[in-house]
């Protein structure tokens, strides 16, 4: 799962990709406000984190533009601002959570669950469609009750199609779930992935949208 991380300060943005990586999300940093919209026009998230103090812009105005576009993805507000008119002002423009400066890295893991889960019309953190279950809390996964091992890159793919179920995915965007904005590797990659996922969950799941690209349907 992709998230869009804008934080302009270094030891903690490298911290946070580092630590969001290890649970499974790709992360793809800004250290400004002013490119956000543009990348959200152009490729796919699960979620921003969103700070409020920024170098070019405040986070707020961020917040509102790209609110104003028509963006509907969740945005967490990560801030040392802790004043309850700052919060309400957050909440209000338009975002979906708000986490104080400094924070534990099980709480922000746990809120960005709860906001992907949301977006993607699940109320808990096990999702499950047809025999297939998938923890994201856990990266756990069970195929017709059995335990199923996957790989780093296969339970990105699965949980993106999973968290997005009924919307045909194109290689080019599982491709960015995988490698964000480093170098992307071949659609055959994706292909070799897929095919692998097949033969450990079954072949009917994840259907292939010929020229389109993959889904999974609730």
């Amino acid at each position: 799962m992709r998230i869009l991380l804008v934080e302009d300060d270094v030891m903690l943005g490298k911290s946070m990709v580092t630590s969001l990586s290890r649970h499974g999300y790709t992360v793809d940093w800004l250290q400004q406000g002013n490119g956000v919209e543009v990348n959200l026009n152009t490729e796919t998230f699960m979620a921003i984190i969103l700070d409020l103090t920024l170098p070019d812009t405040d986070g707020l105005e961020v917040l509102r533009r790209v609110r104003k576009a028509g963006h509907t993805l969740p945005i967490l507000i990560l801030t040392a601002r802790d004043e309850i008119h700052d919060r309400v002002k957050g909440l209000d423009g338009g975002a979906d959570d708000y986490l104080v400066k400094p924070f534990a890295l099980e709480e922000l893991l746990a809120r960005l669950r709860v906001l992907i889960r949301r977006v993607s019309g699940h109320t808990d953190t096990q999702l499950e469609i047809g025999d297939l279950s998938i923890s994201l809390k856990t990266n756990d996964v069970h195929y017709q009750g059995n335990p199923v091992k996957l790989t780093k890159n296969e339970f990105k793919i699965l949980a993106t199609l999973v968290t997005q179920s009924g919307r045909v995915l194109s290689k080019e965007s599982l491709q960015q779930v995988l490698h964000g904005w480093d170098d992307l590797a071949s659609d055959n990659a994706i292909e070799v992935h897929i095919h692998n996922l097949r033969k450990k969950i079954g072949g009917q799941l994840i259907k292939n949208i010929r020229g389109v690209g993959y889904i999974i349907e609730n």
